[in-house]
């Protein structure tokens, strides 16, 4: 998002730029299709289509003819063993990356992040297809909101049908891959990047520690909602990040989000008549991860009376307190910190271990 918002600032002053994205891979890459980055006219680079070195020199070059001609570029570069090693592949092999203008105010760059946008802001998931060989116009695309067709097309209604089909299934699960499709005017391939839902991290209480962990999140992808009962906390200057703030009895509050598998909720407020009643509610949904800011003692506390009043003791098993990783956090900012990372741990169902201690290591 950070790159796509960097973009649409360049384009807003008028400025020309080159977006390359990685379309395709062979090995196991440290950076999976959709890792983009953009060259601005003026020389500016944001991001990166692999780890640095030969590749990105290779696309920046490229960029330059594609500025100059206007036209897009696929870039299929070779690897051997030695440039694979470099860029983290397990062999050699090459990587694609299509290599395109931006027009400022052009009118699909607006379409396109306008709509990104607004669905981002409202939970949609939304794909974008782009045409790399075949019949039509190279660079032509398809936008598809939810799997369905909003905007563009690739010069066949057959294909568009065919890409539509195929981006549904990326969009479930969350990938984005070049894919061959037949038609009957000839074979294409085209660039399928999906832009799922972000996930949500849903934090009571607008306290000090909530201020860095919405703001490290939102870097992360997260679509942020604060709740919290006094309006002089939950203020847009103090929460310059958030997606959503949203004033009133928190219970009340949370009832009205949506809490699934991609839900995280930070109860932050420490404030019994806050956590307990929005904890219930979490405990009833199919939220993803739920973790309460506070001592053993008063965790424990907490456990007690809600066990106390008939939650039962699976359910309230997923109640993580004290939160977060230990890393010896002390300030809001290193709270934060833990406490993200045990989200990001839960969601992608790894312990939280140092990566240096893993079992699984080929080295041994």
């Amino acid at each position: 998002m950070e790159l796509l918002e960097g973009l649409e600032r360049l384009t807003a002053q008028g400025e020309k730029a080159v977006v390359a994205t990685l379309v395709r891979t062979e090995g196991t890459s440290p950076r999976k299709e959709g890792a983009r980055m953009w060259v601005g006219a003026d020389g500016r680079i944001m991001g990166s289509v692999t780890i640095g070195g030969c590749v990105d020199a290779q696309v920046i070059g490229a960029s330059d003819e594609v500025l100059a001609g206007e036209r897009p570029r696929l870039l299929s570069l070779a690897l051997g063993d030695e440039e694979a090693w470099e860029l983290g592949l397990s062999c050699a092999g090459h990587v694609d990356v299509f290599v395109e203008p931006v027009r400022p105010g052009g009118a699909w760059e607006e379409k396109f992040l306008t709509t990104l946008r607004e669905a981002r802001r409202v939970g949609r998931a939304l794909a974008v297809a782009t045409l790399l060989a075949g019949p039509g116009t190279i660079g032509e695309k398809l936008l598809l909101l939810d799997g369905e067709i909003a905007a563009g097309g690739l010069g066949d209604p057959a294909l568009d049908t065919a890409v539509a089909r195929a981006a549904a299934r990326l969009l479930a699960q969350g990938l984005s891959r070049t894919v061959e499709i037949q038609t009957p005017q000839g074979a294409a391939a085209v660039f399928i990047e999906s832009f799922i839902a972000p996930p949500t991290l849903l934090v009571v209480g607008a306290s000090h520690v909530a201020i860095p962990l919405v703001g490290i999140a939102r870097t992360l992808g997260y679509r942020t909602t604060v709740v919290d009962a006094r309006p002089r906390f939950a203020t847009r200057q103090r929460f310059p990040d958030a997606d959503q703030l949203l004033v009133g009895i928190p219970s009340e509050l949370v009832q009205t989000q949506t809490l699934d598998e991609r839900t995280a909720l930070v109860l932050v407020a420490h404030d019994y008549k806050y956590d307990i009643p929005a904890l219930k509610l979490a405990l009833q949904s199919s939220a993803g991860y739920i973790g309460l800011l506070g001592s053993r003692r008063r965790g424990k506390a907490i456990l007690d009376f809600l066990r106390e009043d008939g939650v039962a003791g699976e359910a309230l098993n997923r109640i993580r307190v004290p939160i977060g990783l230990d890393i010896g956090a002390q300030t809001a900012e290193e709270i934060a910190i833990a406490i993200l990372a045990e989200i990001l741990a839960t969601r992608y169902g790894r312990p939280g271990a140092s990566l240096s201690r893993r079992d699984d290591r080929p080295d041994r």
